[in-house]
């Protein structure tokens, strides 16, 4: 099935509600799934126009990708929000949850600040990487860790996927973090990069 068929397919409304039913003011202000979709099929069309299928090939496969991608989202917001027990309800398991986390984040919705979620990011792999956090500039992105100690070997392969576990649970936890440094008890490292990417424009830093 084409991306222009599973765009039509997502974006089809499913209310029963008549086309020519007007908006309110409050659904107005909201995108609407059909529209989107026909906008969608428009870019597509333009591009095809242009005899170029490779670009054309490039879009629907971004389509697909970003439909592929918030469908894994909500499915597993769903299913948290179903199996939640517990008097929080969903909320904790939500807010734990790597996909539903880089979600909220990417659309500036996530209800805790840089730090807390990087919290979240080493309880996430501290049982098998502990670590701990020597240092966040929320201005720049900058955070240093100190790696905690396991009562392991120690060996520098050993070491290495540690820093390597850690390092991906705090891209999906809090992707505004662009670099990492990594220091041992009484030492400072200078941050080594870890990922440049676009910072959420009005994303929660810690106070």
């Amino acid at each position: 099935m084409s991306a222009r068929a599973t765009t039509a397919e997502a974006a089809a409304p499913r209310t029963g509600v008549p086309e020519a039913a007007a908006p309110s003011a409050a659904s107005a202000a909201v995108p609407n799934a059909e529209a989107t979709g026909r906008r969608v099929e428009e870019v597509l069309d333009r591009l095809a126009q242009r005899d170029d299928r490779e670009a054309s090939a490039a879009a629907e496969e971004l389509v697909r990708v970003l439909m592929d991608f918030y469908g894994a989202g909500l499915a597993r917001i769903m299913h948290l929000m179903g199996s939640a027990t517990g008097d929080d309800g969903p909320r904790p398991a939500l807010l734990r949850d790597e996909l539903v986390t880089s979600l909220l984040v990417l659309h500036d919705l996530h209800p805790e600040d840089t730090a807390t979620r990087i919290g979240r990011a080493l309880d996430s792999v501290r049982r098998q990487h502990p670590a701990e956090i020597a240092e966040f500039d929320a201005d720049t992105g900058t955070l240093r860790l100190r790696a905690a100690d396991s009562g392991g070997c120690g060996c520098p392969s050993t070491s290495q996927q540690a820093q390597q576990a850690v390092e991906a649970a705090v891209s999906c936890f809090a992707p505004e973090v662009t670099s990492m440094g990594w220091e041992a008890a009484g030492e400072r490292a200078e941050p080594a990069l870890l990922q440049i990417s676009r910072r959420p424009p009005t994303a929660a830093t810690a106070s």
